[in-house]
C-alpha cells in the first residue's frame, strides 16, 4: 500500500506538528528531523526539503548519527520475522524480496547480519529499492570487508538514499 502523498505546498502550510507528523517516516523511527525541518518552510522545491533534511542529519554530530544507524531494522532479520517493521520498511524490504527469501537466503543474511552487527556495533544499511535478493547479498559480502570508518560513512550514504526514495514517494511537486 502507498503512503499518503502531500504537495509540497500543502506541506509548506500545515502547522509545523502536521508537517513533522507527515514526514515522520522519512528518517528511520527519527521524526526529530522532519520536526527540525520545519522551522526551514516553506521550501521552493522536494530537493531543497531533501538537502534540507539530509543537512539536518550530517550537523547533527555522530551520537545523534549512531542513533539513527541504530534506529535502522536488519535486512531479513527479527523485527520482520515478527512483524515489527515500520510501514516504509516493510515496503521496501518486501519489493526486494526479502520477504520472499528461501532458506538458504535467510539463512546467510541472519548470518550476515550477525557478523556485521558484532564487527561494527550497528545494523547493515542498504537502500534495497532496485536490488534483488542476490544484489543485497552481494553488497552485504563485500561491505562486511570495510573498516568501521568506511561503513559509517556508507551507512549515512544508504540512510540519504532512502530517505529520497521516501520523500519521492510522499511528496508530489
Amino acid at each position: 500500500m502507498k503512503p499518503m502523498q502531500y504537495s509540497l505546498e500543502q506541506l509548506n502550510s500545515m502547522p509545523r506538528d502536521a508537517f513533522g507528523a507527515a514526514l515522520s517516516g522519512i528518517f528511520e523511527h527519527s521524526p526529530w528531523v522532519a520536526e527540525q525541518a520545519a522551522d526551514a518552510r516553506p521550501f521552493a522545491s522536494v530537493d531543497a526539503l531533501y538537502a534540507k533534511m539530509r543537512e539536518i542529519v550530517a550537523q547533527s554530530g555522530d551520537a545523534r548519527q549512531l542513533a539513527l544507524i541504530n534506529a535502522h531494522p536488519e535486512l531479513a532479520g527479527k523485527a520482520a520475522v515478527r512483524g515489527e517493521l515500520t510501514a516504509e520498511s516493510t515496503r521496501e524490504q518486501s519489493g526486494a524480496g526479502l520477504a520472499a527469501c528461501t532458506q538458504d537466503e535467510f539463512d546467510k543474511l541472519h548470518r550476515l547480519n550477525a557478523t556485521y552487527r558484532e564487527k561494527f556495533g550497528f545494523p547493515f544499511i542498504l537502500a534495497v529499492r532496485g536490488y534483488d535478493r542476490a544484489g543485497i547479498i552481494a553488497n552485504f559480502e563485500a561491505r562486511v570487508n570495510n573498516t568501521r570508518d568506511e561503513e559509517l560513512r556508507a551507512s549515512l550514504e544508504q540512510i540519504y538514499r532512502i530517505a529520497r526514495f521516501r520523500i519521492d514517494d510522499l511528496v508530489t511537486a
